[in-house]
């Protein structure tokens, strides 16, 4: 069973890894920004953190599959989207990109409690079928240390991981140090739930171990 990642997350990839799957990586071209206006319009409002990151799970996982039909029409196994958001203080933060603002935000959330939402399209393709999609999102609170000083956020912040991981933290590679408590799967704050994941690869008829790939 063949399985294709919609996305470039490096994050991501190593989950997979990890859980025996090597999957295809494919970059999907989703203009995120305009397709959550483009929502909030139709709705009228801003849409709540789990709706938010489903929206463009899903938007990610249809791209792919819908260059898929041109480029690899034999193509016969699942398609994964994910995306990550961390609501914190009443905002949802997204990649902070400057330096200044992955600092503050660390500043404000030492000795603070945030919740990191992640949500997960799994995409059924085969061959001259129509493709079936299994969605959820998935939730977990991330407990920062409250004596972080201000030299280990500059130092954290110049090494370059904050700047384009939603929350600007990981939990996975150097932030992981400044992390006391994760309630909730901690593979959804390292950026997609595994037990979501293959929880909708069984709705979908597809068994989770047949998706091993890897060389033990």
């Amino acid at each position: 069973m063949r399985v294709c990642l919609a996305s470039t997350s490096p994050a991501r990839l190593m989950l997979l890894r990890q859980a025996g799957i090597e999957p295809l990586v494919r970059a999907p071209h989703v203009d995120e920004d305009a397709v959550v206006a483009g929502e909030q319009a139709r709705r009228g409002g801003v849409l709540p953190p789990h709706e938010h990151v489903l929206l463009l799970a899903q938007r990610k996982a249809a791209d792919v599959v819908a260059a898929l039909a041109s480029t690899d029409p034999d193509f016969d196994g699942i398609v994964i989207g994910g995306d990550s958001m961390f609501a914190f203080g009443g905002a949802v933060l997204g990649k902070p990109h400057l330096p200044e603002v992955a600092a503050q935000r660390w500043r404000d959330m030492r000795g603070d409690t945030g919740v990191l939402h992640s949500g997960h399209s799994v995409v059924r393709v085969r061959p001259l079928a129509p493709p079936r999609e299994a969605h959820a999102a998935a939730a977990a609170s991330v407990t920062f240390a409250a004596d972080i000083t201000d030299a280990e956020i500059a130092a954290y912040v110049a090494s370059g991981e904050p700047l384009h991981v939603a929350g600007a933290f990981t939990v996975d590679s150097l932030g992981g140090a400044f992390i006391e408590r994760i309630d909730g799967d901690p593979s959804t704050v390292v950026g997609m739930s595994l037990s979501v994941l293959r929880r909708l690869t069984v709705s979908l008829g597809v068994g989770w171990t047949d998706l091993w790939n890897r060389d033990s």
